[in-house]
């Protein structure tokens, strides 16, 4: 039968509008289902919310067609420092320090903020891409040789596979029956940006507390992006207070070596917890980002991952078109859950890994914590290793968009 699409994304966050633009620069007729309005995230004033690409996250946009845009509203880390213990309190007897100097791709990464990323893709899918803002996917009905997606204002439309980018709690996933796993951290991560007296110097700080991991992230200017966890006791009451009275706590934690800080834009708060997807397809069905892995913000991997999914599902969809097959059919998703699944849980579990392990007050495991940190820095092939994971260049093997090449 003919289609109304190739494919039909539920989901406009990040990964769903880059996901459609790959696969409609590559010919494919893609639909992208946003139930925000068409104006969410349409102001320009800063609030704050910003995401550490990885150098292959980087590239991807850049084969996308979108970094020669974002490229001077992003700002580059060019290091890494890393330690346990409280920040402003002296440095501790053993740290990590990754300088992107000693590998050839140049920064470790790039900060951007949401809003030039969003608008980005936003512009990119005009005329490209169909998209249907402040609609929802409430239905899917799995045929033969389709998906019939019935949308909340009473439309139906057809395509070949129906892609699930609607976050963790995801209702293409839970409609197709797929069912997750995972915990709580007991933890809330408290989102703010900084302005502060002295330069950061491109350097992104990450302090392993036992409530919760601190990180202190440059952003252009005299300015960064601080992503603090803490207890959900913790994080309750520091939330409810008043911008002030929120500096005056966050500052000991913050620590004296940018000078004054004051807060810039809005403040956030998010529940942490591990939430893995039991399959990324079924029957005419992927799951990509959050809706496939939801993941712990060490390390601000998570965009980063469902970038790795929009990369690898593509090519296989657009592998699979070009040979003839159906891109529906269970063998060719199976091919992106093969690539896919492995790396992201392997990374999920590993960041919860570290999250609990740096929670532990234990002495001799604090003990273990500052030797092993010492030994990745004092080992330069270790620590090569560690800084081509975290820019995302590890990947085997590495789909063509995240190595900057076309489709």
């Amino acid at each position: 039968m003919t289609t109304d699409f190739d494919i039909v994304i539920a989901g406009g966050g990040l990964n769903g509008p880059a996901l459609a633009l790959a696969l409609a620069g590559a010919g494919l007729r893609a639909a992208v289902i946003d139930p925000r309005p068409a104006d969410a995230r349409a102001a320009d004033e800063f609030d704050g919310r910003a995401y550490a690409l990885a150098v292959a996250s980087q590239r991807l946009l850049r084969a996308l067609g979108l970094w020669g845009g974002l490229e001077g509203e992003s700002q580059p880390i060019r290091e890494v420092k890393a330690s346990q213990g409280q920040p402003g309190e002296g440095a501790a007897p053993f740290f990590l320090h990754f300088d992107s100097a000693e590998i050839e791709e140049g920064p470790v990464g790039y900060m951007l903020e949401d809003r030039f990323l969003y608008r980005a893709l936003l512009t990119g899918m005009d005329g490209s891409v169909t998209h249907m803002p402040g609609v929802s996917v409430i239905s899917q009905d799995i045929g033969a040789a389709h998906v019939t997606a019935g949308l909340s204002d009473d439309r139906q439309i057809t395509a070949q596979l129906l892609i699930g980018a609607d976050g963790r709690s995801s209702g293409v996933a839970r409609r197709a029956g797929i069912g997750r796993q995972g915990w709580d951290y007991g933890q809330t991560a408290l989102v703010a940006a900084i302005d502060h007296e002295l330069p950061h110097e491109g350097i992104a700080h990450q302090y392993f507390m036992t409530t919760g991991p601190l990180a202190i992230l440059p952003l252009p200017g005299n300015r960064s992006s601080v992503v603090w966890s803490e207890t959900d006791a913790n994080a309750g009451a520091i939330k409810s207070l008043p911008d002030e009275e929120f500096l005056r706590v966050l500052e000991p934690r913050f620590g004296g070596f940018m000078g004054k800080i004051a807060l810039a834009g809005q403040r956030f708060s998010y529940p942490l917890s591990l939430s893995l997807a039991e399959s990324y397809t079924a029957p005419r069905i992927a799951l990509v980002g959050d809706a496939a892995h939801g993941v712990h913000p060490i390390a601000g991997q998570g965009l980063n991952l469902g970038l790795r999914d929009v990369a690898a599902l593509a090519q296989v969809i657009v592998e699979a078109a070009r040979r003839g097959e159906d891109i529906g059919a269970v063998d060719v998703l199976e091919r992106y859950q093969q690539w896919r699944r492995f790396d992201a849980t392997s990374l999920a579990l590993g960041m919860d890994t570290v999250n609990r392990l740096f929670a532990s007050e234990n002495p001799v495991i604090a003990g273990l914590r500052g030797a092993g940190m010492g030994a990745v820095t004092a080992i330069p092939g270790l620590r090569r290793r560690f800084m081509r994971q975290a820019a995302g260049l590890s990947v085997d093997p590495m789909p063509r968009l995240l190595n900057g090449q076309a489709l």
